[in-house]
């Protein structure tokens, strides 16, 4: 019961309460700096293309394969990016990450043969590895051991409306037409990557509250982090070797290469299964990813509230199941009078979203809180593989399977979906012999959670 004394939340907080928002008090260059690199995200991903088209001599196969090439030879690098975030901290290695995809779009401006594309689609997406690696333990500093599931969420939201502003920013940077106007909207772009690594590098998060400044170079972490710290840094000196030991982890990382192959199924699967097996017309894809995209934004946040008085395993054990689910659904409408294929459609994209919304901030959050905190950054080099890899490999994989058989794809994602549920099921029951300890902060959380009484 709150006493006479204590004054009632602004009208602010109680907006932020409602819709699922985090305290976002002193986190506003953090904020700004993901508004940022989102916006420029959504720009690149649906400008890039058509900028080497307009500003080379090169035909589209080859702008196409250069770009490709570029991204693989960036696959194997998150390995080498774990241990300079154990160095240098999250803060550093985001801001670097900026740094590093501003030299690369700047590159992109001098580029006219097809080794100078690779070149300098493999800089910006080591950028991208280093940023991605570094934001997941930035959002539990700003969160500093309160709300998480909510700042997941919110970050993910802010991706999501980030990406579609900058996507619809970049229609308007084409109908400009001309390569002095592309090469313009291409060095804003730059300048704006340049003042979010700035705005992460200056940015004091709430935990450093009492820290002496720059002390021992490293950045300060919450203290419930430091007290798994503590237990496990006797333990915590065999590298990568230590990281394939701990089979909890391991665990959730084959969990989200399940979430990894979900999530290709809007920009690998839908729009060929419907062209070809089904017998709506394709503006029914648009239609699904304006619907997927409007409740992710919309959503999210509030998710991240709902999320925060229940158990993560059985949060991601349910996106699962609503995974599979609308598996089912997908593949059943071959089967089915072209008007149930339009409302089964909507009705799958509904539960995938939900499952999508419901997934992201607890596997995020897990793959942060479960890592001792000395070698975090090389267990986050082992969680950003699963995307590496499984992003590289789905599409090839999906589009056979779908070569194969209109039902293949979605059997296949429907059966690693349900065989994740029991691997996750299982992450907060303690870890198997040699495994390394868990780590304390999520020890107490599960704890915490169980005592709610709320599933």
């Amino acid at each position: 019961m709150m006493s006479g004394d204590t004054p009632a939340p602004s009208a602010w907080r109680r907006i932020q309460t409602a819709w699922g928002l985090p305290d976002l008090a002193g986190n506003g260059r953090f904020v700004t700096a993901n508004l940022i690199d989102s916006l420029g995200n959504g720009l690149v991903m649906a400008f890039t293309v058509v900028f080497f088209v307009k500003t080379t001599p090169l035909s589209l196969v080859a702008i196409g394969a250069a770009l490709t090439t570029g991204r693989l030879l960036a696959l194997p690098m998150p390995p080498f990016i774990g241990p300079l975030l154990d160095r240098y901290g999250p803060r550093t290695v985001v801001a670097a990450g900026n740094w590093i995809s501003v030299v690369g779009f700047i590159g992109y401006l001098f580029s006219h043969a097809a080794w100078q594309i690779v070149l300098w689609q493999f800089v910006v997406q080591l950028g991208s590895n280093c940023f991605w690696m570094g934001n997941s333990p930035l959002t539990v500093l700003a969160a500093d051991g309160k709300e998480r599931a909510r700042w997941f969420g919110f970050v993910r939201a802010l991706r999501n409306a980030g990406v579609g502003f900058g996507g619809a920013a970049s229609a308007v940077a084409l109908s400009i037409g001309t390569t002095t106007g592309l090469q313009a909207v291409m060095v804003v772009n730059a300048v704006t990557f340049a003042i979010a690594g700035l705005l992460v590098l200056t940015w004091r998060p709430r935990a450093e509250a009492g820290e002496a400044a720059g002390e021992g170079g490293a950045e300060p972490v919450p203290k419930e982090e430091k007290k798994a710290a503590g237990k496990a840094a006797g333990r915590q000196r065999g590298g990568y070797r230590t990281v394939l030991k701990d089979l909890r982890y391991l665990r959730l990382v084959a969990v989200n290469i399940a979430f990894v192959f979900a999530a290709q199924v809007i920009t690998v699967l839908l729009a060929v299964y419907a062209a070809d097996n089904l017998k709506v017309g394709a503006w029914i894809v648009g239609v699904l990813v304006v619907l997927n995209t409007g409740m992710v934004v919309v959503l999210q946040t509030l998710a991240g509230r709902w999320i925060e008085g229940r158990r993560r395993v059985w949060v991601l054990a349910l996106a699962l199941v609503l995974n599979a689910v609308s598996f089912a659904v997908f593949g059943a409408l071959i089967a089915v009078p072209a008007w149930v294929q339009i409302v089964g459609m909507l009705v799958a994209m509904i539960l995938y979203t939900v499952a999508e919304i419901l997934s992201s901030p607890p596997v995020a959050e897990l793959s942060v809180v479960m890592a001792p905190e000395p070698l975090r950054g090389r267990y986050l080099a082992v969680y950003q593989m699963s995307w590496s890899v499984g992003g590289a490999v789905a599409p090839a994989l999906l589009t056979a399977l779908l070569d194969g058989g209109a039902l293949l794809p979605w059997a296949f994602l429907l059966a690693i979906s349900v065989l994740a549920v029991p691997v996750v099921l299982g992450l907060d029951r303690g870890s198997h012999p040699g495994n390394t300890p868990e780590p304390a902060e999520e020890d107490e959380s599960v704890g915490q959670l169980d005592a709610t009484g709320t599933d």
